[in-house]
C-alpha cells in the first residue's frame, strides 16, 4: 500500500476486521495549534524501516478518540486524514498515530477502512501488487 501524499511507498499493512479503526506507526507524536486549530507533528515509521524517510509531519487533527489496543488498554489517539493508494483504488481515509513499533506491520487497516469496499479471504495472504515507486 501507498500513501503518496507521505512520500510512502510499498507498506506492508495488517488487514484487521477484528479492529474498527486504521492506524500507522508513528513516534514523536506532538499535538500544537496552528492558526486556532488543532494540529499534530509526528515522524513515520523507525529509522530501521526501509521506507524511513526522515520527514516530520504536520497535518491538521480530525479527531481524537479513546481506542482499545491489542493488549486490551485504551488510549487517547490522534487521528488525521489521508489517501491510502492499495493497487489501483485511491481511499481518502481516517488514520490514528501510535506506536507500532512492537507490531510486525507498520500499518494497520481496520473494519471502517474495509466496509463496503472490500472482501476479506482469510485463506490468502499478500494479494495486493507491490507498489511501483519501490
Amino acid at each position: 500500500m501507498d500513501i503518496p501524499e507521505w512520500f510512502l511507498f510499498g507498506l506492508e499493512a495488517k488487514i484487521d476486521t477484528g479492529a474498527f479503526s486504521s492506524s500507522i506507526h508513528c513516534h514523536r507524536i506532538e499535538a500544537f495549534i496552528k492558526n486556532t486549530q488543532e494540529w499534530v507533528r509526528f515522524s513515520l515509521l523507525d529509522p530501521e524501516h526501509e521506507a524511513y524517510n526522515n520527514k516530520i509531519f504536520e497535518l491538521p487533527i480530525s479527531d481524537v478518540r479513546e481506542v482499545k489496543s491489542s493488549n486490551g488498554l485504551t488510549e487517547s489517539r490522534y487521528f488525521v486524514r489521508a489517501r491510502i493508494q492499495l493497487n489501483d483504488r485511491i481511499i481518502d481515509t481516517e488514520l490514528s498515530l501510535t506506536d507500532r513499533s512492537e507490531m510486525k506491520f507498520p500499518v494497520l487497516l481496520g473494519r471502517k477502512f474495509l466496509m463496503n469496499r472490500f472482501l476479506v479471504d482469510v485463506a490468502k495472504v499478500h494479494t495486493s501488487k507491490k507498489s511501483m515507486q519501490n
